[in-house]
């Protein structure tokens, strides 16, 4: 099966000159290949999306308390390398999600490694770096990869080994705004986590509302391989384990 675009259809376009002046300009490379990837994606995922919310009040305490520690190693410790910790935890409890598809020859490949992809906005579009065997790594360590893959991709120094062998993806638009998403499915991997901005929200616990920090996620699935209610699971999972850190030593 082709990956590229000359199998999705095409609308013809109008000749837009005639409702006023225009500007035709080409797509450079990144973006080229960002919306031929992800138009094949969308028209070969049945795509799902499933929404939660995780109460981060304790957790965001914690990571300003350790994040000075962080930043004397180079790097910086956000939401965003908390996740992949989180999430690779999550990927060892449902392999499920840690697993490709194979429509050609009718198998599913399971993945023994865990790789985690983080989607950097930059100025000449959407790029992904991998973060490689996230399980024998720690949070500074995360962190301060995470940090170093960041920089290479906004100044374009970055590696095509660096962007390859992914097995689920992060993206996070909580820095600008927004209060949830539905993204899409970086294939061959089978799942996306989205995540959103941070809010303070009353939350009514012990018969009376107290103020938390509940941050929302959003988990796109590939839905002929994972169920809805599986993707419930594992994104409870990610929210409780948010919520309660001793979760992952217990479980992992």
């Amino acid at each position: 099966s082709s990956s590229g675009s000359s199998n999705i259809l095409q609308e013809k376009l109008p000749d837009f000159s005639k409702y006023g002046s225009i500007e035709n300009v080409s797509m450079n490379k990144i973006r080229k290949v960002t919306a031929t990837h992800l138009s094949y994606a969308w028209s070969n995922i049945p795509h799902v999306t499933q929404f939660d919310k995780a109460d981060i009040t304790e957790l965001e305490k914690q990571r300003k308390l350790l994040n000075p520690k962080v930043e004397k190693t180079g790097g910086k410790l956000t939401v965003t390398s908390i996740l992949i910790k989180v999430i690779t935890s999550a990927l060892k409890i449902f392999p499920t999600f840690n697993c490709s598809i194979d429509m050609d020859k009718q198998e599913i490949i399971y993945k023994k490694y865990f790789n985690i992809g983080i989607a950097i906005d930059t100025e000449n579009g959407l790029i992904v770096p991998v973060l490689k065997n996230t399980d024998t790594k720690d949070l500074t360590r995360l962190s301060v990869e995470m940090g170093e893959l960041a920089k290479k991709a906004r100044t374009r120094k970055i590696g095509l080994d660096e962007l390859q062998g992914a097995c689920i993806t992060i993206t996070n638009l909580g820095g600008i705004g927004g209060t949830s998403f539905t993204p899409i499915v970086n294939s061959p991997e089978v799942a996306i986590l989205g995540v959103s901005r941070g809010s303070f929200e009353p939350v009514y616990i012990d018969k009376s509302f107290k103020p938390k920090l509940m941050l929302p996620l959003s988990l796109s699935y590939d839905h002929r391989i994972i169920d809805g209610a599986d993707a419930a699971r594992f994104l409870r999972w990610i929210c409780e384990a948010l919520e309660q850190p001793m979760k992952i030593l217990l479980e992992e």
